[in-house]
């Protein structure tokens, strides 16, 4: 076990000179221990571990290896009979990571902590409060009910083991639930006065149970009379003096006279090295210039990522084989010159970041690698090397938690001369908030250089009785009962709402979906009926662009069944990308004779794939052979929605296959693979709504209308038939296949030998634009041709964009604009033909009293 490395003086001086506080005990306790100041009404000093990873930036080798040979003891104390059954119980949160290492010494103990973020739908097995903390309720939340059943022993691991008071709670508590004969007791330290020493001996007696201590040190802590109210004015004091001192920015120093940062060796912020985000998400650019890049993990699928609700031995033997490759990724991410790396992980989230971290010091030769979390837990901060903690970072919890909102805190992180911060989160801490201007995020890139950003999944257990699901699924609907398409052309995966009323004014609608009042997939917009003008422009573009929509169509096809399936099943992401899946599906009736099944699913941004569809899907095809099929991509929102919600179909459902690499007729957002062209030109069929899509809405999802066991819903516009171009905008492009057919050729060719991976640079754009007109909203800019006609047709739109000397492709928007009064503003060097800004902050009263859009 590698020695924690402390240089300087005692990090416990500053208390124990002011307050008369006393540390004594074994002779290396002040090399495992410091002292601070909190503001809590029962407790003033904190004890603050030097190796434990939550408040002082350590060796994640130490780290570990603390944790790990306190399981070796514990493994040696029960011997191998006991051993074998032992379960491993650590607390929340300071003791996660901890209590996850001692589950490894063991060897073979499933491991499970308390948690302060309930499941609903999962019932606890205990809970128990935690007397002396800022924030009490524990709960106890295995997947399996049976985790703490056994007559095993029970290892209970801590980080410090004060006044004993945590652990009764918990013993208690489980030993009414599920008795047994033995505990072990597992703290770095033994803190307790000489009054509480004798009473865990009384306990195990009044419960007939033996119970065993395993620390890596001893000592106490000796208070003078009247240290609580002095610790209270010295907080104060400080307090008071720091708020009217100048401060960092971002920075929660607490002291008179802030320490500045080390300056780094490099003047300028690092560059990132090429090829380091691997995953769609682009890099952000939080405030002075600082660079955050986002790095997909490739966590194993369905593999926990923490003890949260139960970690076995076989996860942690899937966590083993998967490290090597995923520091590897962190390792890309880092700039070359960085030689102090600090990975930070999340509160309760502290095994994963930690392994990483070690990990990362492995392979990483030549940089000195460093491991903490965030924590809620308040400390005083000043800036003395006499005082365990030096500077601190505030920012709001990002992770929704059950007890409301509040300040979280990263220690020692700020000032400490790292080049670059690994912050790792769970998913369910990747919110907005993270990313605020006030975020971590935005807080450890004003301090530290380069940031990288790790995302693991979030691991919640299914509710343990689940109602059955309907044997059979509705077959698909079909024409002309359902859809003016032929019945041969497309499965609609959907059911029929034809009869709910769901439309609303535009207006309306966008006031409710930018309040967070109802998401965009509850209700319709009123259907845009074109004016003969209107018309007139989508058939010279229909026109004009049929044969270049043909040849992208033999492009995508072909690619398609070269390279994902000689006879691919379409699926077509409805209903944007049913049109481009009936020609697919007729290019290769003409080029190849086949005569391929296709059908029509819904997904909605937020809320994911129909899992109904794809259950209906995977039993009637082989899911390898599904081919996801939609008209354009902008930004690529539905491309991760797709990948995303696949994972979790797949975790749930146990069923896979099902490939998330979206084909589809124009990429100018460069977010996929396969593609029929990248260029950014006009697709006929975005110009319109239904009447261009088979007389079918936009799918809806409300809960009172699509139940667990429904496909999500969508409306057959009938009375719209008069108008319906549907057929007419397919049999155009048809006609031109045989004229395109050597063009496909070489197109296709020229393709396969080219680097087509994805490079998102639309989605860079997407963030530019956002920030440079002030709207800080991605999902409020909408990029593209296709994009900016359905903010026209369906939004209430602020401003177009237009690359400069565009032609004939933008007279319908430019038309719409003016119909709408909408300014259309020529933008030099623009990546996309046009982008669709909708009006940020919208109510009612952004327009003006004839509807139109007003400048603000």
């Amino acid at each position: 076990m590698n020695k924690a490395v402390n240089n300087g003086p005692w990090s416990g001086t500053w208390v124990a000179e002011r307050l008369g506080v006393e540390l004594v005990g074994d002779d290396n306790l002040t090399d495992l221990l410091g002292l601070a100041l909190r503001r809590n009404p029962k407790r003033a000093h904190l004890l603050v571990s030097n190796v434990l990873g939550k408040h002082v930036p350590q060796s994640p080798s130490v780290v570990y290896g603390h944790g790990f040979a306190l399981g070796r003891r514990v493994r040696d104390l029960l011997g191998p009979t006991e051993a074998a059954h032992a379960v491993v119980l650590g607390y929340a949160e300071t003791a996660t990571g901890l209590g996850h290492a001692v589950a490894d010494g063991l060897g073979t103990a499933p491991y499970l902590h308390s948690t302060r973020r309930p499941v609903p739908g999962l019932t606890p097995a205990g809970g128990f409060e935690e007397s002396h903390s800022h924030a009490t309720s524990h709960l106890l939340l295995p997947e399996d009910p049976a985790l703490l059943a056994g007559d095993g022993p029970l290892v209970l691991v801590d980080d410090e083991f004060s006044t004993g008071n945590t652990v009764l709670n918990t013993v208690r508590d489980l030993h009414a639930r599920y008795p047994r004969t033995r505990y072990v007791v597992v703290a770095l330290v033994d803190m307790r006065s000489a009054a509480d020493a004798g009473r865990l001996e009384d306990f195990a007696r009044e419960i007939g149970a033996r119970v065993d201590l395993v620390t890596a040190a001893t000592g106490t802590v000796r208070l003078p009379e009247g240290v609580l109210e002095k610790g209270r004015e010295l907080v104060a004091r400080h307090e008071q003096g720091q708020s009217e001192a100048p401060r960092p920015a971002s920075t929660d120093a607490l002291a008179a006279t802030p320490r500045p940062a080390p300056t780094p060796a490099h003047s300028e912020p690092p560059a990132p090295a090429e090829g380091l985000a691997t995953a769609p998400r682009p890099a952000l650019t939080p405030p002075h210039g600082h660079h955050v890049t986002r790095v997909d993990l490739h966590w194993p699928r369905g593999l926990p990522d923490g003890g949260r609700h139960g970690f076995t031995p076989a996860h942690r033997a899937r966590l083993e084989r998967a490290l090597p490759d995923m520091a590897a990724r962190l390792a890309e991410a880092l700039p070359p010159h960085a030689r102090r790396v600090h990975v930070l992980g999340f509160e309760e989230l502290m095994y994963a970041p930690l392994r990483l971290a070690r990990e990362l010091e492995q392979i990483a030769a030549g940089t000195e690698v460093r491991f903490s979390t965030t924590t809620r837990s308040p400390v005083l901060a000043v800036d003395d090397p006499g005082y365990a903690i030096r500077t601190r970072l505030v920012f709001p919890a990002h992770d929704d938690p059950a007890d409301g909102p509040g300040e979280r805190y990263a220690y020692n992180v700020a000032g400490a001369g790292f080049d670059a911060v690994v912050a790792v989160v769970d998913s369910a801490a990747d919110t907005p908030a993270l990313h605020a201007p006030d975020g971590l995020l935005a807080q450890l890139a004003a301090h530290i250089p380069h940031v990288v950003l790790a995302v693991v999944p979030s691991y919640v257990p299914e509710p343990a009785h689940q109602p059955e699901r309907p044997a059979m699924l509705p077959e698909p609907l079909r024409g002309p009962a359902f859809s003016s398409y032929a019945p041969e052309e497309v499965g609609w995966l959907l059911q029929d709402l034809s009869d709910v009323t769901l439309e609303a004014p535009t207006e309306e609608r966008e006031e409710a979906i930018q309040s967070g009042g109802a998401h965009y997939a509850e209700s319709l917009p009123v259907e845009y009926q074109p004016s003969d003008q209107y018309q007139e422009l989508f058939h010279a573009a229909l026109r004009e662009s049929a044969t270049r929509i043909a040849q992208a169509v033999g492009v995508v096809t072909e690619t398609v069944i070269a390279e994902r399936s000689p006879r691919p099943v379409l699926v077509s992401l409805a209903r944007a990308g049913t049109p481009v899946g009936i020609l697919m599906r007729r290019w290769a009736r003409h080029r190849h004779g086949l005569d391929l099944p296709h059908y029509a699913v819904s997904i909605v941004r937020g809320r994911g794939i129909d899992a109904n569809a794809l259950r209906w899907l995977a039993a009637h095809h082989d899911p390898a052979d599904v081919v996801f099929v939609d008209g354009w991509t902008g930004k690529g929102a539905i491309t991760r929605e797709l990948a995303e919600a696949l994972a979790e179909f797949e975790a749930s459902d146990g069923i896979t296959g099902f490939d998330p690499e979206i084909a589809v007729l124009a990429d100018p957002g460069s977010c996929v693979r396969t593609y029929g062209t990248r260029e950014d030109f006009l697709i006929p069929s975005a110009c319109l709504n239904s009447t261009v899509s088979g007389l079918i809405s936009r799918t809806v999802l409300r809960a009172d209308l699509v139940g667990p066991h429904d496909y999500h819903g969508a409306k057959f516009y009938r009375e719209l038939a008069g108008a319906d171009v549907s057929v007419a905008f397919l049999d155009a492009v048809s006609a031109r296949f045989p004229e395109v057919d050597d063009a496909v050729d070489a197109a296709v060719k020229e393709l396969q030998a080219g680097d087509r991976t994805p490079t998102w640079e639309g989605w860079a754009a997407v963030e530019r634009i956002s920030v440079e007109y002030g709207i800080h909203d991605v999902n409020l800019v909408k990029p593209g041709v296709g994009e900016t006609t359905r903010v026209l047709l369906r939004r209430v739109p602020w401003k177009i964009l237009a690359r400069a000397g565009a032609g004939p492709d933008l007279d319908h928007v430019r038309l719409l604009a003016e119909q709408r009064g909408v300014p259309v503003e020529e933008v030099p060097e623009l990546p996309y033909t046009c982008v669709g800004l909708i009006h940020p902050k919208y109510t009612r009263g952004a327009t003006g009293a004839d509807g139109k859009a007003v400048n603000v």
